[in-house]
């Protein structure tokens, strides 16, 4: 009786997270045969810094793809926090401990705030979530570019600056700060009374909400979750590039979604995990560098990389159909 439930389970580990690793592990193997230089160390190290934004963005947009929202405004409220925090970090006459303190958390209070403005709207008036979100781009863009009259911010403290480029065991430190955020992610969806009930809003909203739980609080959560993260991400831009520009972002928002979606979210919602979005963003990643190291231009680039976010949907379309023949029926 319980065997097709297991094999159930073994197909969509598979065809998920593990097919995911293998596929990566794969990517690597090629990439490191046919551009010689990509396996150094030096090169390693400039992909987890490559990707340390996008896991970053993409941890957020994880909580809320799960329930079945999208955010197209990440891009955009990244720069807006960015200069925010930016004009404290360059103030004249505060400490620089003091500034770098007070920058992180308006960048913080600036994402949370944009996204606090997404959820609320979106579940108060019923609007679809990309479309609060569009207006939330231009909204947050329009607004960082009137912040700074379209300059760019920079000469922050020479101790912020030395942290964006430090490293911890060789490893970047801005890297290991994208991990413990997958960390916590992967523990508060997995843990948490909250994180089940992203997940079963996603699965059916009505159920959860009959059940008697508050389905439209859990929704702006998420939102605000995902603010959160684009304002870490955020200072993070700023102290391994040492500036703050109005215009940075542009497209980030389509690859974080990209990594949610190879790491095998649904965007209907109600599917994914903290692992399969890192491994998604880590995939994205290395297809990048090594294609760049292979002399790959960049209007190849885009199109393979949109043709690898295909075949993950394509897979993951193929990846229910097999698990829920293997369930039975009864």
């Amino acid at each position: 009786m319980t065997r097709k439930p297991a094999a159930a389970s073994f197909a969509r580990q598979v065809m998920g997270e593990a097919g995911i690793g293998i596929a990566l592990i794969a990517l690597f193997v090629v990439f490191a045969v046919s551009a010689p230089k990509f396996a150094t160390s030096a090169n390693l190290t400039n992909i987890a810094t490559e990707i340390t934004l996008n896991t970053m963005l993409a941890v957020g947009m994880t909580f809320v793809i799960l329930v079945g929202g999208i955010d197209l405004s990440v891009g955009a409220v990244m720069a807006l926090s960015a200069v925010v925090s930016g004009e404290i970090l360059t103030a004249k006459g505060l400490p620089p401990i003091a500034a770098i303190a007070l920058a992180v958390l308006a960048a913080a209070g600036v994402g949370m705030l944009c996204g606090l403005v997404n959820g609320y709207v979106s579940e108060r008036w019923r609007v679809p979530s990309f479309i609060i979100t569009l207006g939330m781009l231009n909204v947050a863009r329009g607004a960082a570019l009137q912040y700074t009259d379209a300059k760019t911010l920079y000469d922050f403290p020479p101790a912020f600056t030395r942290f964006g480029t430090s490293t911890v065991l060789g490893i970047p430190s801005l890297f290991w700060i994208a991990l413990l955020m997958v960390a916590v992610g992967h523990l508060v969806l997995t843990r948490t009374v909250f994180g089940r009930l992203v997940f079963a809003i996603g699965g059916n909203e009505e159920a959860v909400r009959l059940s008697g739980h508050r389905t439209s609080a859990v929704k702006v959560a998420v939102f605000v979750i995902a603010g959160l993260a684009v304002g870490i991400a955020a200072i993070t831009y700023m102290a391994r590039l040492s500036i703050a520009s109005p215009i940075i972002g542009g497209g980030y928002e389509l690859s974080a979604i990209a990594a949610v979606v190879i790491g095998g979210a649904s965007l209907s919602g109600g599917k994914g995990s903290m692992v399969g979005t890192l491994l998604g963003a880590c995939l994205l990643g290395v297809l990048t560098n090594g294609l760049l190291l292979m002399g790959v231009s960049d209007f190849q680039r885009q199109i393979i990389t949109g043709g690898v976010i295909m075949v993950a949907v394509v897979v993951d379309y193929y990846r229910d159909k097999l698990a829920s023949r293997l369930t039975p029926l009864g």
